[in-house]
């Protein structure tokens, strides 16, 4: 049936037709032929108008930058995140630091007080100067005493040696 119709098809194109008549001949079995379903015919689809175009092309794109900006903020986002965390980790080791240094300051204020409070201070020095001086004073004026005494010793030793008889020997 297939090739009838084409064969009818390519005769009407020999034909030479008279341009005020037209002619649409077929044969009897390709009228009687049924045709298959094709389906329904589509309804023509309407343009889309200048209008309507722009409010699509707007819509899709501020979807698109968007979409773009949302990417970019969100990477910026994590970037400032990242280095706000980057920040608390640095504040804690600060802080750690310092707070070892305040030990050590507290370690240091407890021996130097410890230190103060066993240390002399200068009324002790000049209390101690002053029994010093005291003490030396006396051992001098007990030393010259002595020295006296020895010599009163020797004045003797001497004058005895020089009498001829005397009653005392020394043995």
């Amino acid at each position: 049936m297939l090739s009838t119709l084409r064969c009818c098809t390519s005769a009407a194109r020999t034909i030479s037709i008279p341009a005020s008549r037209r002619l649409l001949s077929t044969s009897q079995v390709v009228r009687d032929a049924a045709t298959p379903n094709l389906g329904t015919v589509p309804p023509p689809k309407k343009p889309i108008g200048a209008f309507r175009g722009g409010i699509v092309g707007f819509l899709f794109g501020f979807s698109l930058a968007s979409s773009y900006a949302a990417y970019h903020l969100l990477d910026e986002y994590q970037r400032a995140s990242a280095a706000l965390q980057a920040s608390v980790e640095e504040l804690q080791q600060s802080t750690q630091k310092v707070a070892s240094h305040i030990k050590r300051i507290e370690a240091v204020e407890k021996d130097l007080k410890a230190l103060h409070d066993t240390s002399a201070t200068k009324d002790d020095i000049a209390r101690v100067r002053a029994e010093v001086k005291k003490l030396y004073d006396g051992l001098h004026v007990e030393f010259l005493d002595l020295r006296a005494y020895v010599w009163g010793i020797q004045q003797d030793v001497h004058s005895l040696s020089k009498k001829d008889s005397s009653s005392v020997r020394l043995v």
